[in-house]
């Protein structure tokens, strides 16, 4: 079985002023920087990252000496009217409500649905383990595909939302390849 490890990236400043950031290609905020250097990770024999500025640069802060193998199709959801924006400015916009009412899961007004989300995430992770034969693989990815590869994929079942982590966090996985499952091993939080 492979071990997967799936790290949310750093801090950037939209992560610090509460806005959806997801297609914006924001770098890490130097909040974020130091807090990645500042903790031990996993050790990995391959490094699969999104390919946006965030991730990028956590894999070569956590995994300085390694390969950084990107998959376009392991970037942030498409929160299209949302992106940039907070809670606080959204709170009183009908479609914000709406969106909110059906627990995120009604497609973002001119964005990503849900589930064409979660299909592309999948399909993104399932070839990154197809094309890389290393034992232990560590994705430097977004909140958003953690969330839905972890509710896809781990014999654990949770809804999207609960699989939220925070910023540098996430899990460590044992890969069944032959039910398609992950085994959730630990959390990393700090």
């Amino acid at each position: 079985m492979k071990k997967i490890i799936f790290i949310r990236h750093g801090k950037t400043e939209g992560n610090i002023a509460g806005r959806y950031i997801g297609r914006t290609d924001e770098p890490l905020a130097k909040a974020g920087i130091d807090e990645l250097s500042g903790r031990k990770y996993p050790c990995a024999d391959a490094v699969i990252s999104s390919p946006m500025k965030r991730c990028v640069q956590t894999a070569g802060i956590i995994y300085p000496k390694m390969e950084i193998i990107t998959y376009n199709d392991l970037r942030e959801c498409d929160f299209g009217y949302f992106e940039n924006k907070t809670n606080a400015q959204l709170k009183t916009d009908p479609t914000y409500i709406k969106w909110i009412e059906n627990a995120g899961r009604i497609p973002f007004p001119g964005g990503e649905n849900a589930a064409d989300f979660s299909e592309r995430a999948s399909a993104a992770f399932e070839q990154a383990l197809i094309e890389n034969n290393a034992q232990t693989l560590a994705f430097t990815v977004h909140g958003g595909i953690i969330m839905a590869l972890m509710e896809k994929y781990c014999e654990e079942k949770r809804t999207f939302y609960e699989w939220h982590v925070k910023n540098g966090g996430g899990y460590i996985c044992e890969w069944n390849e032959e039910e398609k499952c992950l085994h959730r091993l630990e959390d990393l939080l700090f």
